[in-house]
């Protein structure tokens, strides 16, 4: 048992008889004595653990007897991002906010694995000047997020004011959100909504699911085009804000996304309808296919109305033109 760090930066523990049968962040805090159980917990949910040299993802996994662990510290971060001139699309600011069109593939907040390079540090980039000291500290003041490949319409704080009032506004759903969904498969009704509770995978802790205990969630859609029965090209708008929602709540409709790496496990078997270009067209699509395209709320300043609409990136747009071009041409 190692209660250092090597020069690696990770802890060796050997489990001991006794231990068998803990829950694994309790045992490698107690081990180490350094760390609190909340900090082995996120170091394990981050990728951070191994047991006999296999990945470790699940804090609470029963502790084995005579196993091997390892838990690995990250480098250590600055305590603020740093600016970072990365290129962005701005389409409104003024003194109290910014509101920017995100590309798929940039991240929004500094975390273990994606230290710099995010919308933060290209924010204080571009406009740490003018930004008001949000919680005596020089950032943005991020009140909503998009997923890392999720495409589309951000807004952020530059004043303590301001990211009190759009966080008070999210809180109270009066925020309008909408986002083109491309998914596989054709809801029911041309109209309609998922109204069910999302909470943590418990068999897979990165992943979200439907689920009792789960908090509420609704998401209302509308189906704007269908390609036969394979695809549909849908509106969802937002009437909570959880993690995943949309993703979540169409693949358990049985309506995954095009493209989405965590909640499309297998083909589905309306792929096969589409002409072999089509399919692989969409087999192939690097990211979930997820534009947020309307953005509206109130200026926390003026109290006058702003709306923000934005077509979806060459990536999105272009398969959707396959699709079109593609089907004309079967038919």
């Amino acid at each position: 048992m190692s209660k250092c760090p090597d020069a690696a930066g990770a802890f060796h523990i050997l489990a001991p008889p006794e231990a068998a049968g803990q829950r694994a962040d309790r045992f490698l805090a107690d081990a180490i004595g350094s760390l609190s159980r909340s900090r082995v917990k996120a170091l394990i949910l981050a990728g951070h653990a191994m047991r006999d040299e296999q990945a470790l993802s699940d804090p609470a996994e029963p502790v084995r007897a005579a196993a091997r662990y390892a838990l690995r510290l990250p480098p250590p971060v600055p305590a603020a991002p740093e600016p970072q001139p990365i290129p962005l699309t701005v389409l409104h600011e003024d003194d109290s906010l910014i509101v920017i069109d995100k590309p798929a593939g940039l991240v929004v907040h500094p975390a273990p694995g994606n230290p710099d390079g995010t919308l933060v540090n290209a924010l204080l980039a571009h406009a740490g000047d003018s930004l008001g000291g949000i919680g005596g500290v020089l950032r943005p003041g991020i009140v909503h997020r998009l997923d890392k490949d999720t495409s589309g319409l951000m807004v952020a704080a530059k004043t303590e004011a301001a990211e009190a009032a759009l966080a008070a506004a999210f809180q109270a759903r009066t925020i309008e959100r909408a986002y083109l969904a491309l998914c596989w498969g054709v809801p029911a009704s041309a109209n309609g909504e998922f109204s069910g509770a999302i909470g943590r995978d418990p068999r897979e802790r990165k992943r979200m699911a439907v689920r009792a205990g789960g908090k509420p969630a609704l998401t209302r859609y509308r189906i704007l085009r269908a390609w036969g029965g394979a695809l549909a090209l849908l509106e969802c708008r937002l009437a909570t804000g959880r993690t995943h929602q949309i993703r979540v709540h169409l693949a358990h409709a049985g309506h995954p996304l095009v493209g989405d790496p965590v909640y499309l496990r297998r083909m589905p078997a309306v792929a096969r309808t589409l002409p072999e270009p089509l399919r692989r067209a969409c087999v192939d699509f690097p990211r979930q296919a997820l534009h947020a395209a309307r953005l509206g709320f109130c200026h926390p300043a003026s109290g006058l109305p702003l709306r923000f609409e934005t077509p979806p990136p060459p990536d999105f747009a272009s398969l959707l033109d396959t699709l079109d071009q593609g089907m004309a041409d079967f038919r």
